[in-house]
């Protein structure tokens, strides 16, 4: 029996950097539509995009959208394009252990690191090509390899854990791991590791130097930040089409305003109001 925006089971794929605020998405969602099952997968971006192939993943939710090139291929396997487009803004955030002697770095500090001039042990989330990967070695590196100093472990968790146990290397991790103020798990890493500042190269004023957070994604100010995407392959509306759709309005977007991430399809503003008494 064919799915329905609020009834039948699918299986989607998630980038792993994602993991904590789709978690949040698909609790509420599930809640929200009880006659509904959505199975996810946490991998790298690259396992992503090649379980998007597969008859059995009807969406992917990554840090970047299709290429014109895929996009043909995608629609020449399937026979019509697949949907995608951003649904909030994430962030790359560097991460030094609470004892580090620096906290703070220019983005010319982040080339050297990278590359291997600077030889400060840089952990990744991972050993094949995740969106940290990909987007610090486009984004920072311009397509330049990295350094043999540049090592890799077994997820977004690892990095932390690492990072907390050792104060003579960096780490990089999806702001959706330890950017959470109101998860008392995250709240417990940051006892044991620092966001580090990193300098805004869109800032007019020189020296300006911002951690990772909502505001500072929202306002361009640290560097770091990237898109989350889905991709969504459905050629009529199902249970994929719904549980895009309920990401993109409000109950979605406010999991991503709550996560502190910055929601990519609505505004939400602070106004002021006054009572008569």
């Amino acid at each position: 029996m064919p799915d329905s925006p609020v009834t039948g089971s699918i299986r989607i794929s998630v980038d792993e950097s994602f993991k904590p605020v789709i978690e949040q998405q698909l609790l509420v969602h599930q809640s929200s539509f009880p006659n509904t099952t959505i199975i996810a997968s946490y991998k790298s971006e690259a396992d992503c995009f090649r379980d998007l192939q597969s008859d059995s993943t009807r969406m992917i939710i990554v840090a970047k959208g299709l290429s014109e090139k895929e996009a043909a291929f995608y629609k020449s396997a399937l026979s019509y394009n697949p949907l995608y487009g951003v649904l909030a803004y994430d962030a790359v955030a560097l991460i030094v252990n609470n004892q580090a002697k620096d906290s703070i770095f220019t983005m010319e500090d982040i080339r050297k690191i990278l590359s291997g001039t600077t030889k400060i042990t840089a952990v990744m989330d991972g050993k094949s090509a995740t969106s940290t990967v990909r987007f610090l070695q486009d984004s920072v590196l311009k397509g330049a390899p990295f350094g043999s100093n540049v090592v890799a472990v077994s997820g977004s968790q690892a990095v932390v854990d690492i990072v907390a146990e050792r104060k003579d290397l960096i780490g990089f991790v999806g702001l959706s791991w330890i950017g959470d103020a109101y998860d008392e798990k995250q709240k417990a890493f940051l006892k044991k590791i620092r966001l580090a500042r990193v300098e805004c190269t869109a800032c007019l004023e020189k020296g300006v130097f911002a951690k990772p957070s909502q505001s500072t994604i929202t306002y361009g100010q640290y560097p770091l930040a990237r898109p989350l995407y889905y991709v969504l392959k459905e050629n009529s509306t199902g249970l994929g089409t719904g549980f895009m759709n309920f990401m993109s309005m409000e109950r979605g977007q406010l999991i991503f305003r709550r996560s502190f991430l910055a929601p990519a399809k609505m505004a939400f503003h602070k106004r002021s109001g006054r009572i008569k008494e």
